[in-house]
């Protein structure tokens, strides 16, 4: 049993199971006599849950595909041990439960991987192999995003990166702005045009930065 369990594919198996579970508690629905109505009082297939949730799963695995691939990044020597599963974690968590549109933060991701671009072009450009140690913390970041959002005024996206040192520095500060959307210390918005992203401080006040968080 555990030889068959090891050569299956967990994670498609439990794709599968979801699915068939929604399949069966539809296909019940269709059974039973009682319509269901929406508020303008049109009936509800519920077939369309089905195609709801497979294009969410979509989405989200997309996002968290790309988060995972940024984890990988080979330049990314940190002594702590676990700093890379923890930033897996907390990434997960924050595109799970932030308040806003999948669509939103897919568009968002999407932003932060040109800016990731920018960095690698540079460290090519340089052409110099050095081997460092990271010593980058969310909390540190934190510190720096809360002392460059200021309440009332909004700050692009894109500004929050360019004084940051390298691609890992990026990283953790785009999860640091994760952790801040997903508690609504931060507000994200989105301009005119395509992917320009604004982020300000809403109604309560964020945290007072520490000396140790200017980026």
């Amino acid at each position: 049993y555990m030889r068959h369990m090891e050569a299956m594919n967990i994670d498609l198996a439990s794709e599968f199971i979801v699915v068939a579970a929604t399949l069966m508690r539809i296909k019940a629905k269709l059974l039973l006599p009682r319509k269901q109505l929406d508020e303008e009082g049109n009936e509800i297939d519920p077939r369309h849950e089905l195609v709801e949730r497979l294009i969410e799963y979509k989405r989200y695995k997309s996002v968290l595909e790309d988060l995972r691939r940024l984890e990988e990044l080979r330049a990314f020597m940190n002594p702590r041990g676990f700093a890379s599963l923890e930033m897996r974690k907390l990434a997960e968590h924050a595109l799970a439960d932030a308040e806003m549109e999948s669509v939103t933060l897919y568009k968002l991701l999407r932003v932060f991987e040109r800016l990731l671009a920018r960095f690698e072009d540079e460290q090519k450009a340089k052409r110099v192999h050095t081997v460092y140690n990271y010593n980058y913390t969310i909390q540190e970041q934190r510190s720096y995003l809360s002392s460059r959002l200021k309440k009332g005024k909004k700050t692009s996206f894109e500004s929050l990166f360019l004084k940051l040192e390298n691609r890992i520095h990026a990283i953790v500060t785009f999860l640091a702005l994760l952790e801040l959307l997903n508690e609504q210390s931060v507000v994200l918005t989105q301009g005119e045009g395509t992917n320009n992203f604004w982020l300000s401080v809403p109604d309560e006040e964020m945290p007072e930065a520490t000396p140790e968080g200017e980026g």
